[in-house]
């Protein structure tokens, strides 16, 4: 019989493999969940996990009113972030949380994170940002959560970013093309340039 927690669980774990891999976040940095399907209830990792070596006790799965229901008895401490972004966003299914550095620090330095290509204004489409607030906090997850009402890249000042999608590889493909998009707003100031974005008016044709 299928088992989706199962099923899930694997996915996120091929998620956190491939962020860390890709130097996205490290050691127990960063938090991956997945909504269950036909239930108030969603799958994500548990506290002090390393994502690049998740396992099935690695995960819990929380009610929507945010009860441990099953699973490891101890949820990421960024739990909120994903109960409040799951409660306002009914489409979306999979949640990332991450660290990525180039796309901190420009914001942390007042810059924005520029569409410059196909990839960006297809995947990412609109960038936001929320200000700094403890991680963990009621206050961090409320303000996420606002600012995923219509956009699904939300960068967390001085802390990291929360990615949504209606599958976990969305998710986390967000999250990839958001530090992508991050190092190439970068080389573009390195070169001086401040001003250059994807083409306005130009025809897109969405690949998924």
């Amino acid at each position: 019989m299928h088992d989706p927690i199962a099923a899930l669980a694997d996915q996120l774990a091929d998620a956190g493999r491939s962020a860390v891999g890709l130097g996205l976040v490290v050691a127990s940095g960063g938090n991956l969940s997945a909504r269950l399907p036909g239930r108030d209830a969603f799958l994500i990792t548990a506290a002090g996990t390393r994502l690049d070596r998740l396992e099935p006790d690695d995960f819990a799965v929380l009610g929507l009113d945010g009860s441990v229901l099953e699973g490891n008895p101890r949820p990421s401490s960024e739990w909120r972030l994903h109960r409040r972004a799951y409660q306002v966003r009914p489409d979306v299914n999979a949640i990332v949380h991450l660290h990525p550095q180039t796309a901190v620090v420009l914001d942390a330095l007042g810059h924005s994170i520029r569409m410059l290509t196909l990839d960006d204004v297809s995947y990412l489409r609109e960038v936001r940002r929320v200000p700094f607030y403890p991680n963990g906090s009621d206050e961090l997850a409320d303000a996420a959560a606002e600012a995923s009402i219509g956009c699904d890249v939300i960068i967390l000042a001085n802390h990291g970013c929360s990615t949504l999608g209606d599958t976990v590889e969305m998710a986390h493909r967000r999250a990839l093309l958001l530090e992508l998009a991050a190092q190439n707003t970068f080389r573009c100031l390195q070169l001086g340039d401040l001003d250059t974005t994807f083409p306005v008016g130009a025809t897109l044709s969405v690949h998924q």
